[in-house]
């Protein structure tokens, strides 16, 4: 049997087989983390749970502690497998927390197993899974969000087979269309952006986007088949890393420092070919890497991109004093207070 959920989120495809063989009751569920950052703010001790699901006719949820179930653990992300069902017999269970890569596969070094609990007992079991810092350093968070297998099996007396169902696994639609882009195989839209040559194909583009779909399918479409398009606003690395979202769905793997500067360049870009979950993406992107140096920039952004989110964030960044006066000495805040003079009165708000 299988499910999935997602916390802060909608669902992730999954499929699995379940059986009950030689007094074991198998089965798996999904759970996405999306929106990781935002998680953290739980406090120690706090958890969230998952959507209900169903395992050996029992119903389980996961709860998940982004700061730890224990004080020793606030470092850790723990994790607990329950049983919500009211039980008067004995239930014993245990459950394998494996985070998965990219390619639904399970992490070994990041694979951990419970000991076997009677739920009768205590109705959850859980572990400190593995350390946030390692989380955040892995190439298996992506976009904000991670997923975790929980495999459950329970120790039963039947001896009965169910029928076996076709084991479907995740979506890898998003690595057939990066080897299209990278294979550039059929391609036949081509783009000089900063001295680079990019091409691409107009179906996907107009697919993705509707600026592309109008600028290649429109009025101008003809100036747009027999012709290069040139793009002069846009710097080469930023196109290409916007050409690889809207055939991936992806960003490529960058540091820190390399992701705020990309996030704030590709903000723009989103916002020009109305790719409303990148601008999404980098605007919690950006959220996490306000500063005094970069605030006044970032705030300019949300002025003239229309971010309203973000823009709360900065404010309540530059609520205090000790920020604001920080801030008002960066070189990017002379450009704030010239291009966008209403965030001046936004400030005094504050």
């Amino acid at each position: 049997m299988s499910t999935s959920s997602r916390v802060a989120g909608g669902g992730v495809p999954s499929g699995s087989a379940s059986s009950i063989v030689a007094g074991v009751v198998c089965g798996y569920h999904l759970l996405k983390i999306d929106g990781y950052s935002r998680t953290k703010e739980v406090p120690n001790g706090k958890w969230i749970d998952s959507c209900p699901f169903q395992v050996g006719g029992r119903t389980w949820h996961v709860s998940y502690y982004p700061n730890g179930d224990e004080s020793e653990y606030t470092d850790f992300i723990c994790l607990f497998l329950c049983l919500d069902d009211a039980i008067a017999e004995t239930v014993k269970a245990q459950a394998k927390f494996s985070l998965m890569d990219k390619y639904g596969k399970p992490v070994p070094l990041h694979t951990a197993t419970t000991a076997t609990s009677d739920f009768s007992v205590a109705n959850s079991c859980g572990l400190d899974f593995m350390e946030r810092g390692e989380l955040e350093k892995s190439e298996h968070l992506k976009d904000d969000s991670f997923i975790v297998k929980v495999d459950v099996t329970i120790m039963s007396e039947f001896h009965a087979q169910e029928t076996p169902s076709i084991v479907v696994p995740p979506s890898d639609m998003h690595r057939h269309f990066g080897d299209l882009l990278s294979s550039k195989a059929g391609v036949d839209v081509e783009f000089r952006v900063g001295g680079e040559t990019f091409l691409a194909h107009r179906l996907v583009l107009a697919a993705r986007s509707p600026v592309f779909r109008a600028e290649l399918f429109g009025p101008m479409k003809e100036s747009a088949t027999t012709n290069a398009i040139c793009i002069d606003d846009i710097e080469a690395e930023v196109f290409k890393a916007l050409l690889a979202f809207i055939y991936t769905d992806a960003l490529p793997a960058m540091d820190q420092q390399e992701e705020s500067a990309m996030a704030q360049h590709l903000l723009v870009a989103a916002d020009r070919y109305d790719l409303e979950r990148l601008k999404l993406i980098c605007e919690d992107k950006l959220c996490n890497r306000i500063d005094t140096n970069s605030v006044a920039t970032i705030l300019a952004l949300t002025e003239q991109h229309n971010c309203p989110e973000l823009k709360a964030a900065c404010l309540v960044f530059l609520s205090l004093t000790t920020n604001l006066e920080a801030a008002m000495k960066s070189e990017g805040f002379e450009y704030l207070t010239k291009s966008c003079p209403g965030v001046m009165k936004d400030l005094l708000m504050c």
